[in-house]
């Protein structure tokens, strides 16, 4: 395997990813007209942000002590209250991270358990406004203050973007290392609770808090859901693209890349046996598991990053801990979990993104006889099965023919698992993001065909010049109905309101459950299960044996 492929294959393993405008100038930094300081006080001390005509803004708040030290690896700890006032005005530091092919952002600061708050200027509202707090995606790159919240204030919401521990600072496990494989999830609770109890001095509704994500910040939220330490910190949820209750065929993710039964999450003892293994290079072995935590805090962060894979290798969530006590697809499917109002769907091309990577930095086109030993190495004795559902010939390449296998039998898969599960105890909102011609935002060169491509949907709620300045009418039009749709549920539970296209519930016990199809000028229902031939896996899934990498439906998972 030569090293350009298994570069590829580290990153497309990474778990999928969300980063939005990592290499743009930062719009909220730039000098604006008629700006002012607006200073509130939280419980930690007095913070200073910048108020414009239309928003105010509040940038690198604390929530947690720095994670630095003998708090590598531990819990989050209370801020210390500071005296004077705090300059928030300019973002935080990124947690420890290193630049990717979709993201030039790199840091080597630990103490970056900060996070931002955006609201609309002048306040007006005569009653506490509704929280939205946002995790985003990837779990090795990224970071709340890369993410524009005006668009979402502006339809009256609080609006709260997190930073958290990544790669081996957030995913870490270790023998003897308490709280192994959990960090990334104790630190967003901790942001949680920070919003909480503060809130109301930007004036938000502690009582009305919204959490959302997209792909691994979603596949959190599944966690969060199931977790006792997370009861009562949220009341609704955005789940876009998560990864909660999907599972992963050999290959899917590149060449050499093996099957995982679960996705995100892994047992204590398989992240601390990880973390064994993956620091072995590090000289900190043959000590001693107290003595070699001892080494490994003390080492710099730029060894920790520059290890090969190292910040790759720890984006999932253990489970069979205090944070996760049960495997979290688990307790999704036997309904234990809030009845709160869930919104939950994906893309309708999510494998695309990362076929068209592998595509571009490998630089050689996929054969028609790669497609077919992919399909063999995925799926064993029912290859043929698969090849004849999904023949070449009925595609524009065998790349598109690959990814829609993947796609079907992976994510969509997973997502319509998980909405069914929401949907029988829950009010629950489907929906596929169905633009095609979405503007890719990511520095992907050529002319893949990437479609509805994973987390081609964010820049429709968020600020993103790289991508909106590619939007035709009818696609302001649509992120103008979706950033209305997310902010109505924010305020109600639901994305229905006078003036919006309706949207019924979810329900599993229809022939054909609602999922609201977004698409430029198409905004309507859509059988997903029927689009993405769920019938098919399902037939094949009643097979003994067959998904290879996990049991089959109705049969209990091993964990």
């Amino acid at each position: 395997m030569t090293a350009k492929r298994t570069a590829v294959i580290a990153v497309l393993a990474s778990a999928a990813f969300l980063v939005v405008n990592a290499t743009a100038p930062d719009p909220l930094s730039a000098p604006v007209p008629d700006s002012a300081a607006a200073t509130v006080r939280t419980d930690t001390g007095l913070v200073r942000g910048l108020r414009t005509v239309t928003h105010t803004l509040f940038r690198g708040i604390p929530y947690a002590g720095p994670p630095k030290g003998a708090y590598r690896w531990a819990a989050p700890r209370p801020v210390r209250p500071w005296k004077g006032v705090r300059d928030a005005t300019k973002p935080g530091p990124l947690c420890p991270q290193v630049a990717s092919p979709y993201a030039d952002a790199s840091s080597l600061e630990e103490d970056c358990l900060v996070l931002d708050v955006t609201v609309r200027a002048p306040a007006t509202a005569k009653r506490p406004t509704p929280v939205l707090v946002w995790i985003h995606g990837d779990g090795s790159v990224g970071g709340g203050s890369l993410f524009d919240a005006r668009r979402l204030a502006d339809r009256g919401l609080v609006v709260v973007t997190v930073n958290y521990r990544l790669g081996v600072f957030g995913g870490f496990g270790y023998p003897g290392l308490e709280g192994s494989g959990t960090f990334a999830l104790k630190d967003q609770q901790a942001a949680l609770d920070w919003v909480r109890r503060n809130a109301g001095a930007f004036g938000g509704d502690a009582g009305n808090v919204t959490v959302a994500g997209s792909s691994f910040g979603a596949a959190a939220i599944s966690g969060h859901l199931t977790s006792p330490k997370a009861r009562g910190l949220f009341h609704r949820a955005v789940l876009a693209s998560g990864e909660g209750m999907m599972d992963m065929p050999a290959g899917a993710m590149g060449e050499g890349v093996p099957a995982y039964p679960y996705y995100t999450w892994r047992t204590e003892r398989e992240v601390r046996d990880a973390g064994v293994e993956m620091t072995s290079s590090l000289g900190c072995a043959g000590r001693g598991p107290e003595r070699a935590l001892r080494c490994l805090r003390a080492l710099p962060v730029k060894k920790l990053l520059t290890v090969p894979h190292i910040m790759n290798a720890f984006q999932t969530f253990a489970f069979g801990t205090d944070v996760l006590p049960e495997l979290p697809e688990k307790a999704l499917r036997a309904g234990r979990f809030p009845r709160i109002p869930l919104m939950t769907g994906a893309t309708r091309d999510e494998h695309r993104l990362f076929v068209g990577m592998a595509h571009d930095a490998i630089g050689s086109p996929f054969t028609a006889g790669q497609y077919e030993r992919a399909l063999a190495t995925a799926f064993g004795r029912w290859a043929d099965r698969v090849s004849a559902q999904y023949p070449v010939r009925d595609f524009p390449s065998p790349a598109l023919a690959w990814a829609t296998v993947v796609t079907d039998r992976m994510w969509a898969r997973g997502t319509y698992a998980q909405a069914v599960a929401f949907g029988r105890h829950a009010p629950t909102y489907a929906y596929e993001f169905a633009d095609r011609n979405a503007p890719m935002y990511l520095p992907f060169p050529g002319d893949f065909d990437f479609g509805a491509y994973h987390a081609g949907d964010t820049p429709y709620v968020f600020e993103d010049a790289d991508a909106q300045k590619h939007f035709t009418p009818a696609q302001v039009r649509l992120s103008d109905t979706m950033t209305d749709h997310w902010a109505h549920f924010a305020l109600t539970g639901t994305p229905n309101r006078p003036g919006l296209p309706r949207w019924p519930r979810f329900n599993p016990a229809r022939a054909v459950p609602h999922t609201q199809s977004l698409a430029p000028d198409g905004i309507g229902p859509v059988d997903y299960a029927r689009e993405h031939r769920l019938d098919f896996w399902r037939r094949l899934a009643e097979q003994d044996g067959f998904p290879p990498s996990q049991p089959a439906e109705g049969k209990e998972p091993v964990s």
